[in-house]
C-alpha cells in the first residue's frame, strides 16, 4: 500500500515479435513471482482469444498455475468474459480455484467478447444483452436461491463447501457501474484503453452500492497502461512498440508486439500519427518520478482504492524493470 491505495498488475501474457506464445506464458509466471516479491496487491489475467499478440486465452488455467507458483499475492481474472461462458461453468471453476488456493482468488467479470466476431462465434453465440441475466444466474447458482419452480432449483455448484471468490465487475464505458453497485460487487474501470472519463461511472457505482457477502463497502480499481524506465526518453522509446501495435489494430492487422527498432523505422502517415497521439493520451509513461506523479494524480481525481497497471512492451526484461521501478516509486 502507498498513500492509501493498493497497486496491482493486469497481465495479458504479451507475445513479442521473434518470441512465442509458450514463452509469453512462462514470462507471466516470472512476472507474477516478481510482483509478489515487490509487494503488489494482486495479479490479474485477461481473457482474449485469437490474438497473435496475447497468450492469455484461458485465464482460469493461468490463474491456477500462477497461484501454485506464488504464495501470498492474490490472483484473479481481469476478466472472465461472461457472455463467452455458461455461468455454472465459471462458478465451478472459481470455486475450485478458491478450494485450491483459499483466500487468494479474485473473479473479475466483463461483458465484452475479448475477440473478433468470427472467433467469438466459434466460442459460442455471443449476446452482451444477456449479461445482466447471466450475472443473476451466476449469483443465484452460488447462493442456491432459485425459486422452487425454477429448472435450476436443485443445481449444485461443486465444490460446495467453499465460497465463490470476491466478484468484480469490469467496465470501460460506465454502462455496468450502477449494476455493480446494486449487486454489492467490486468495480474496475479500464482506463488503460478507454478514453471515457471514469468519474461518472465511479459516482454511479458508489451512489448505488449495496453491501454484499463479498464487499461491505465500495471498492474501486482503476486500470492504467504504464511504461516506466530510468528516464522519460527511454520510456518513450520503449512505448513506440505499442504505438505501432495500436495503429495496426485500427487497420485489423494483427501480429505480435513489434520491437522499438521496427516501430521507430515505420513510415507513419498523418492519419496514423493522429491515432498514436490519441493512444498516447491514455498512457502513463516516463521516469519513476513522472509515473508516480501521474498515478497519484489519478488516485486523487478518482478516489480509487487501487491502481492496476498493465505494461505491454516488446522486451520482457524491460517490462520486468518497468514494474520494478513503479514499485520502488510507490510501494
Amino acid at each position: 500500500m502507498s498513500r492509501g491505495f493498493g497497486l496491482s498488475i493486469l497481465d495479458l501474457a504479451p507475445i513479442a515479435a521473434g518470441s512465442t506464445a509458450t514463452r509469453a506464458l512462462r514470462n507471466t509466471v516470472e512476472l507474477a513471482r516478481l510482483a509478489e516479491r515487490l509487494g503488489y496487491t494482486r495479479f490479474w489475467l485477461a481473457e482474449h482469444h485469437g490474438m497473435p499478440s496475447i497468450a492469455s486465452s484461458s485465464p482460469e488455467v493461468l490463474i491456477a498455475h500462477v497461484a501454485a507458483a506464488t504464495e501470498r499475492i492474490r490472483v484473479g481474472s481481469g476478466g472472465i468474459m461472461l457472455p463467452n461462458h455458461a455461468p455454472l461453468r465459471i462458478a465451478e471453476a472459481f470455486r475450485t480455484l478458491e478450494a485450491l488456493h483459499p483466500g487468494r482468488i479474485d473473479l473479475g467479470i466483463g461483458r465484452a467478447p475479448g475477440t473478433d466476431p468470427v472467433t467469438s462465434s466459434a466460442l459460442r453465440p455471443f449476446d452482451a444483452e444477456q449479461f445482466p441475466a447471466q450475472m443473476a444466474e451466476l449469483l443465484s447458482l452460488v447462493r442456491r436461491d432459485f425459486p422452487g419452480d425454477h429448472p435450476f432449483h436443485r443445481v449444485r455448484v461443486v465444490p460446495d463447501d467453499v465460497p465463490l471468490p470476491p466478484i468484480w465487475l469490469l467496465g470501460s464505458s460506465g454502462a455496468s457501474a450502477g449494476f455493480a453497485g446494486r449487486l454489492g460487487l467490486g468495480y474496475g474501470f479500464a482506463s488503460h484503453f478507454s478514453p471515457t472519463s471514469p468519474l461518472p461511472a465511479l459516482r454511479a457505482y458508489r451512489e448505488s452500492f449495496q453491501p454484499s457477502e463479498w464487499f461491505e463497502k465500495p471498492h474501486v480499481i482503476v486500470a492504467l497502461s504504464v511504461v516506466c524506465a530510468e528516464t522519460d526518453e527511454r520510456a518513450d522509446y520503449l512505448t513506440t512498440s505499442m504505438d505501432l501495435s495500436w495503429v495496426r489494430l485500427h487497420s485489423n492487422q494483427f501480429g505480435p508486439i513489434p520491437s522499438p527498432e521496427e516501430a521507430s523505422a515505420y513510415p507513419y502517415t498523418p492519419h496514423e500519427r493522429a491515432i498514436v497521439r490519441n493512444y498516447r493520451a491514455l498512457l502513463v509513461t516516463g521516469s519513476p518520478d513522472t509515473v508516480r506523479e501521474r498515478i497519484v494524480a489519478t488516485v486523487e481525481e478518482t478516489g480509487a482504492d487501487e491502481i492496476m497497471i498493465s505494461t505491454m512492451i516488446h522486451s520482457h526484461e524491460e517490462r520486468l524493470r518497468s514494474y520494478e521501478l513503479v514499485a520502488e516509486a510507490l510501494l
